[in-house]
């Protein structure tokens, strides 16, 4: 894992069908994000701040894809401050916001990997797919289709943030923690054949196996893979600030064990923390449990 750490912070909510996840950033930096990271010996760099328009300020050009233009100028620009990361040899954390600015996160990494000849995988931490398109999503918001853009399906204005290619490729995709999928996910999940661990699964073989799983996934033929977290995944009792919480989830002990197994994989290569909206939150309780499954992810031990 790269050292220092170049923190992005991404004040977005437009991918989003409910305000309030713009603020999340500023969330975890409340909860002692930065101070936390230097106890554990890391350098912070602050490597800027992304902030979308409001969307009282923008028309919404298309129903199936709301605010398409305003979300693919905010990856834009997070693409090109996590290669300016990555070429300074820093590990990229970006706090968000909605999903959606994983296209912008990964996309990122993956093309900086592309240059190496090198590509990437994923581990998705999250009680959705996120593999719409505007052909089958049943919102229009495009925090529900980062996966598939990313897998070179969707609107061709998302799609091109890839590049000439897909930045993945299924066989090095892992959706963990999924419990909430549309039928037109489904049918896309079972063509390109994406491996989805969901919470029945973790229920019958335990976390620890299907984490294990995801990473040996993840890492197949790759230079490693970047952690996508929706705080979404956890369960809304350990976690009720989250934009589109889900009965079910993961719980606390259970979101720490995948975060503790991708630190010892030493694999990871960037991460980001997503989805959570202090306004559903109670005393700033999901952004400090943020806060500590970042903890984990980046090496801290219980000894």
């Amino acid at each position: 894992m790269a050292n220092p750490i170049a923190l992005i912070s991404v004040y977005l909510d437009l991918g989003a069908g409910r305000r309030g996840v713009d603020m999340g950033p500023s969330a975890m930096r409340i909860a002692g994000l930065a101070e936390k990271l230097d106890a554990l010996g890391f350098t912070v760099t602050e490597m800027g701040a992304i902030h979308a328009q409001e969307p009282e300020d923008i028309a919404i050009e298309d129903k199936k894809c709301r605010y398409i233009t305003e979300v693919a100028e905010v990856n834009q620009a997070i693409q090109k401050h996590v290669q300016r990361a990555l070429r300074g040899e820093q590990f990229p954390l970006i706090l968000g916001g909605d999903h959606s600015l994983a296209i912008g996160t990964v996309s990122g990494v993956a093309q900086f990997m592309k240059q190496k000849n090198e590509r990437i995988g994923v581990i998705w931490v999250d009680a959705h797919a996120d593999m719409n398109t505007p052909e089958t999503t049943p919102s229009g918001n495009i925090h529900g289709m980062p996966v598939s853009v990313l897998l070179g399906h969707g609107a061709p204005q998302l799609v091109a943030l890839n590049g000439g290619t897909p930045s993945l490729l299924p066989e090095n995709v892992t959706i963990i923690g999924a419990r909430d999928i549309d039928p037109g996910e489904k049918e896309l999940i079972r063509q390109l054949n994406v491996r989805v661990i969901t919470m029945s699964e973790i229920d019958e073989r335990g976390v620890g196996a299907c984490i294990e799983e995801a990473i040996e996934r993840a890492s197949q033929g790759t230079a490693g893979f970047h952690l996508s977290f929706d705080l979404d995944a956890i369960d809304p009792w350990e976690a009720p600030g989250v934009g589109t919480p889900v009965e079910g989830g993961l719980t606390y002990r259970e979101a720490h064990l995948i975060c503790e197994k991708v630190a010892q994989s030493q694999r990871m290569l960037s991460m980001e923390m997503v989805e959570l909206n202090p306004v559903l939150d109670a005393r700033n309780r999901t952004a400090e449990l943020a806060v500590s499954l970042i903890e984990s992810a980046l090496g801290k031990t219980i000894l």
